[in-house]
């Protein structure tokens, strides 16, 4: 006699998190690449960092957090802030102004091949064949999307290639060990350590922004970029890593580039070619390949 495995059940409000999560981060490309046009690159990181930082900072402190981190935690909290959040923003910012927003950020979400790649000398981690299929789509993706003339293309997608990079070290990083200091708080202080430089380089190489000047649709775009992207989606995703399996919260990681490269062609009116299709398909897939769960058979239990 055989008992059936018991039927699954979908978390709807984890699912309903990651969705939201996804829409925020997706659509916060093309928010950047309007506020570009009117805040220089400077003003703008220091501002959404700035803001970012008092708003992630209060709101872990209303949870009861406390502010202070662990002497053991300061250093990786330093190098990942580095990397994940000052290098990372600046590579992409001024990536956006020389090139395409939707092909931009199908080059940074190659983050998770690299992730792959840096963790076998750093975390020595050997990957399965599914990272190696994982790989190989994702260089070739690049490679679709670069094309013969990749070179040729300026500094754009060097800088993006940069940030993806960063990205995927910051992240190896602060994987080698375990952290005291809950993640909000190591997230709101790395926040404040990217603003620091930024601040003090708007203030003398940009001019003083008129805030007056702006049009509706940039207010718009700077609403979404600090309340939503910086600030919300960053607590969301703190609940759902709680809630979800890592293959579950990944699913937001493919959604992100899709949405990118999607609000990109219809708010900002840019081209969609065949290269750029085949390149998002095969970098969605290189992230699939690595981290997504395959399917379990259920297994059998006799009684006698």
């Amino acid at each position: 006699m055989t008992t059936p495995p018991p039927p699954a059940t979908r978390d709807w409000g984890k699912l309903g998190l990651i969705g939201l999560i996804s829409l925020c981060w997706g659509l916060n490309w093309p928010a950047i690449k309007i506020l570009l046009g009117y805040l220089p690159p400077f003003t703008l990181r220091a501002l959404a960092f700035t803001a970012g930082a008092v708003l992630i900072l209060a709101i872990a402190r209303l949870s009861g957090n406390r502010l202070r981190v662990a002497h053991s935690d300061i250093t990786p909290l330093v190098l990942g802030g580095l990397l994940n959040v000052l290098v990372f923003n600046l590579f992409t910012t001024y990536g956006q102004l020389t090139m395409a927003t939707s092909r931009a950020a199908v080059i940074t979400f190659t983050m998770p091949v690299w992730t792959t790649l840096l963790a076998i000398p750093v975390l020595k981690e050997k990957p399965g064949p599914r990272q190696w299929v994982g790989l190989v789509c994702g260089m070739s993706g690049l490679a679709v999307l670069l094309g013969p003339h990749g070179l040729d293309q300026g500094i754009g997608p060097f800088l993006m290639l940069g940030a993806a990079v960063s990205w995927a070290l910051g992240t190896v990083l602060m994987k080698r060990r375990p952290w005291s200091t809950p993640p909000m708080v190591v997230t709101g202080w790395q926040y404040v350590l990217s603003a620091v430089p930024l601040v003090l380089l708007a203030a003398w190489h940009d001019p003083m922004p008129d805030f007056s000047i702006l049009p509706a649709k940039a207010w718009v775009a700077l609403g979404w970029h600090i309340s939503l992207s910086i600030c919300l989606a960053q607590v969301l995703w703190y609940k759902v890593i709680r809630r979800a399996s890592a293959g579950e919260a990944t699913i937001g990681t493919l959604l992100i580039p899709v949405i990118g490269v999607t609000g990109s062609l219809l708010i900002l009116g840019e081209t969609l070619t065949w290269s750029l299709l085949i390149a998002l398909g095969l970098i969605v897939a290189a992230v699939a390949a690595g981290v997504l769960p395959f399917p379990r058979k259920p297994r059998l239990q006799g009684t006698g």
